[in-house]
């Protein structure tokens, strides 16, 4: 089965196959709900219901050229079925309704035609208490509660993590990747010389990757940001955890922290986080800010762009500071 929007039919044969909807319903539209970066995702309409239903080809939709693994989408549905067991966690993530390993297909419930919370990156956008008490209890829930299970190596996601690694910790450090920054940020190119040639800073990325890959003994979302919330009438709701993974919770908590300083957030949306993310007692400050700057670098100078509304000159600071989080 390959999911295409032209395709209504099929697409209906598909759902009624799978006992989705009955033999006399039918798809009548489909759409694409958002830009989505890792997989073909459409909205679509049955009757007066509408469902969303996502499959994960063998390269990353936005990137064609990019090679990734289907089982992708075989994780982001065992996360979901793990967090189910907390209530807290289950209310603020979609219903799967259907999962298919053979096809990678994921069917589940439509929070709604919402956006999600890119449009901080926008100068004067600010995170509402709620919203960022609700991404720090999500985080503290998450990764209180569900720890290692040895026995589902599903869930270790080495093929999706070691090609996120090479985004992270490799990509952007190259001096000739192939991406002229120019076109993001005339200058910028020239900027990230300064970090592409510091040998004792790629060496630290280096090191930080080993330890991104090493596994960890914490569920975590794997790519905690606001192009993963949706901005729902039932307040924020978490969506795409196919970069999961047992791991460390300073990367969660490290590229939250980093998104928020690239979206100028303000000092008050930082102390709420604070608040309401309880930091267990092994974790590791120095790490956890590491990994912050590791992600305002690689958002900076990678290829994984964001919308941010910055100046040259502002994004010449952020990595100043990023430099000296990766040096501590």
């Amino acid at each position: 089965m390959i999911l295409d929007q032209n395709k209504l039919s099929e697409i209906s044969e598909y759902l009624q196959a799978h006992g989705v909807i009955k033999s006399h319903e039918f798809v009548s539209k489909a759409e694409k709900p958002g830009e989505g970066n890792m997989n073909y995702t459409l909205r679509l309409f049955v009757d007066e219901k509408t469902f969303i239903i996502k499959q994960a080809r063998p390269y990353v939709e936005k990137y064609p050229s990019i090679a990734a693994p289907e089982e992708r989408i075989l994780v982001e549905s065992e996360f979901y079925k793990i967090i189910s067991k907390n209530d807290f966690l289950a209310h603020h993530t979609p219903k799967i309704l259907h999962s298919d390993e053979k096809n990678h297909i994921l069917l589940m419930e439509d929070l709604g035609n919402t956006q999600d919370f890119s449009s901080l990156y926008k100068k004067g956008n600010e995170l509402i208490v709620d919203d960022v008490k609700m991404c720090a209890v999500f985080l503290n829930e998450l990764h209180g509660e569900f720890k290692k299970d040895t026995a589902n190596d599903l869930m270790a996601n080495k093929k999706l993590r070691n090609l996120n690694h090479e985004h992270i910790f490799i990509y952007p450090f190259l001096e000739d990747n192939g991406f002229d920054l120019d076109t993001v940020t005339a200058g910028l190119q020239n900027l990230a010389m300064n970090y592409k040639t510091n040998s004792v800073l790629k060496a630290k990325a280096e090191k930080l990757g080993a330890n991104y890959l090493a596994d960890g003994d914490t569920l975590l979302h794997g790519d905690y940001y606001p192009g993963s919330w949706l901005n729902t009438k039932e307040g924020l709701k978490v969506i795409d955890p196919e970069f999961a993974f047992y791991g460390k919770a300073e990367f969660d908590l490290g590229v939250l922290n980093a998104h928020l300083m690239m979206a100028q957030q303000p000092e008050n949306v930082f102390e709420t986080l604070k608040k309401f993310y309880k930091k267990d007692d092994d974790f590791e400050e120095s790490l956890f800010k590491q990994f912050t700057g590791i992600e305002i670098m690689r958002r900076i100078i990678g290829l994984a762009q964001l919308p941010l509304d910055l100046s040259l000159e502002e994004k010449k600071q952020l990595l100043e500071k990023a430099m000296v989080l990766i040096g501590e």
